[in-house]
């Protein structure tokens, strides 16, 4: 039975370690009653949920009386961990996040809430308001959502203005990644330890998996073709990897094969590298006076290209309620409060514009403080978001939709092992050449199942 194959596909990986962050405890079973409400959370553990997880306590507890447990991880535990709640319905949490590659599988799996009922009874939520390519990408195939945007991000380029201009250096808004690849062998050693660009060398197929592929799309490659035959050691996918390992290799980032979004962050907001390429998301941390030492000095430009009129991703780290929740009235409560326009003013007051977790909501880009606080990287954002083509991000026809991942069960291990060798490469312990035509055995073994 395929449900019973997609249970054992996704639910193969555990995880190995774990940090806990808690308003009120973490871990173990939510429950009601005696004090009140409580609720476990499980997420990622990047700035914005560490916002939330400082905020939660004084506001919606507050206001509510719901108690909330947050959980959070790093990316490739976090995927680990709820994969492993959810897909075996273990019911340990009753809020996870999750993103635009796991709900449309997970909704016909039949491990997801629906949400749409919550919010369109929510008269403040305004589900209107949510940018289209969130709610397409959160939508099952009922066209309900079955999860609630947190924030929404694409990729770009971020560079240190300041060193661009003691090097004479003109970063294009729309640049190529031969023009990138020049300019961070132009800014590598600028200032004592600096480098010249951060990628993501983490293995792992949210992490350098979703850089690269980006990467492989405009360079004219493709994971699969349309009628699902395997390209991993193909021409262009072999141009673009090579392309990217040897450019992080020259003028990478130290540890480049440890590195991934959060390594990333804080080499470029602490000045150990010139120029980064991520998620527009990182844009709001970067602009912090409070934690970034390059605050005020980040310049922004489109995601480069070879091939492609543009090849930023398109994601959202969103709120899913798993069914086996046994608290999904306060569960719904606590999502539409994080999603919503109060929670966004409420980052703006107490911790500052720029770290409002945005790319979810037109209203946020037409807010007169947020405006003046994104400034410099609004526009490229919401721009990037709505020019994202998940169903045709290459050169070619593809056999299902999604930009840096492709959206099948099977792909959540591919992507890992996959990366795993490119990451090796990267780390000088194997060739490209060998990491690609070992992932091109295990790529051909998976469209197997679709051919």
């Amino acid at each position: 039975m395929r449900t019973r194959r997609m249970i054992h596909i996704l639910a193969t990986a555990t995880a190995t370690s774990s940090l806990l962050v808690a308003c009120s405890g973490a871990g173990g079973s939510s429950s009601s009653g005696g004090d009140g409400e409580s609720i476990n959370v499980l997420m990622v553990g990047n700035p914005q949920m560490e916002d939330i997880a400082k905020l939660t306590k004084s506001t919606f507890t507050k206001d509510t009386g719901i108690k909330v447990n947050f959980t959070i991880l790093p990316e490739n535990e976090l995927r680990d961990k709820v994969t492993q709640d959810i897909a075996t319905q273990a019911g340990q949490y009753d809020v996870a996040t999750i993103g635009a590659y796991e709900v449309p599988i997970w909704e016909k799996n039949g491990w997801l809430h629906e949400l749409s009922s919550y919010a369109d009874k929510d008269t403040g939520f305004d589900k209107a308001d949510l940018l289209k390519p969130m709610v397409t990408s959160l939508s099952g195939s009922d066209g309900k959502l079955y999860a609630l945007p947190f924030y929404g991000e694409s990729s770009m380029l971020m560079y240190n203005k300041d060193v661009m201009k003691a090097k004479g250096v003109t970063v294009p808004e729309h640049p190529t990644w031969q023009q990138i690849a020049d300019i961070a062998a132009k800014v590598d050693g600028a200032e004592p330890g600096m480098k010249g660009i951060c990628l993501r060398g983490l293995a792992g197929w949210g992490e350098l998996g979703a850089s690269l592929t980006t990467v492989v799309n405009t360079f004219g490659g493709t994971w699969f073709t349309k009628d699902w035959k395997a390209q991993v050691n193909g021409p262009e996918f072999k141009k673009a990897t090579n392309f990217y390992v040897d450019l992080v290799r020259r003028h990478g980032q130290a540890g480049a094969a440890q590195a991934g979004f959060t390594e990333c962050l804080n080499a470029m907001s602490q000045k150990k590298v010139a120029m980064w390429y991520d998620a527009t998301s990182a844009a709001g941390p970067l602009e912090d006076a409070g934690s970034s030492k390059i605050a005020g000095h980040v310049g922004y430009a489109y995601a480069p290209t070879v091939e492609t009129k543009s090849s930023g991703w398109l994601w959202s780290w969103a709120w899913a309620m798993p069914k086996t929740t046994k608290n999904a009235d306060a569960a719904s409560k606590f999502m539409l409060w994080a999603s919503s326009k109060k929670y966004e003013n409420l980052v703006g007051e107490k911790l500052g514009w720029s770290r409002v977790p945005a790319g979810k909501r037109a209203s946020t880009y037409e807010n007169p403080e947020y405006q003046k606080a994104a400034a410099s990287f609004g526009d490229i954002t919401l721009k990037s978001i709505e020019a994202a083509d998940p169903a045709n991000p290459g050169v070619q026809p593809r056999p299902t939709v999604g930009i840096q991942y492709v959206a099948i069960p099977e792909f959540q291990d591919l992507g890992t092992k996959v990366t795993q060798e490119i990451s090796a490469a990267i780390a000088g312990k194997t060739s490209v050449d060998k990491a690609l035509n070992d992932g091109q055995k295990l790529a051909e073994d998976v469209a197997k199942n679709y051919q």
